[in-house]
């Protein structure tokens, strides 16, 4: 499937909770820790191709995901990514290393899922500040951000590793 996402550098995340609730928002799942593990092959194959293989852990819950090289766009990031629910983390580590597959990155951040219409929206806690995610068509993105004070000059299209990995913390949190 499509994924067309956006991040918004914020502030508190608690305060923009509490704008997103009152805008309609509803939250699908509480705050909660997710540790993310990249992995790629000892030549760097998926790295190379800007593509992503990544094992998220939300409790006892597991996802493998594959993310496809983004699609060239200035305001959003959009790239093609595939998600599945695993049984086991521990046994799909253990078939990702079978493949000869290496950890190459890992983070965690604390996140909170909320939906307005068919619209994500996420609040994110990482290592590198807060920010606001929201996923879905491009004109709802920027008609919500908008709603919120934001503009598509506020508009990060980084994931998190790149972020992460050069020490960002982006602009100045707005609207919070």
């Amino acid at each position: 499937m499509t994924e067309i996402e956006v991040k918004i550098k914020i502030g508190d995340p608690a305060e923009v909770r509490q704008r997103l609730l009152a805008l309609g928002a509803k939250v699908e799942r509480e705050r909660s820790l997710e540790e993310n593990t990249l992995y790629d092959f000892p030549a760097g194959l998926l790295t190379a191709k800007r593509q992503a293989l990544r094992l998220r852990t939300v409790g006892r819950k597991a996802f493998l995901t594959f993310k496809a090289a983004p699609r060239k766009s200035r305001s959003f990031k959009v790239r093609e990514e595939y998600e599945t629910g695993v049984r086991s983390a521990k046994q799909t580590r253990e078939i990702l290393r079978g493949l000869g597959l290496k950890v190459t990155f890992a983070y965690h951040k604390h996140r909170t899922w909320l939906r307005r219409g068919r619209l994500k929206v996420c609040l994110d806690e990482t290592p590198v500040g807060n920010y606001l995610e929201l996923e879905g068509e491009r004109h709802e993105i920027t008609r919500f951000a908008r709603t919120l004070g934001f503009r598509r000059t506020d508009f990060i299209t980084l994931d998190y590793v790149q972020m992460i990995k050069a020490g960002t913390r982006a602009a100045p949190p707005k609207g919070s």
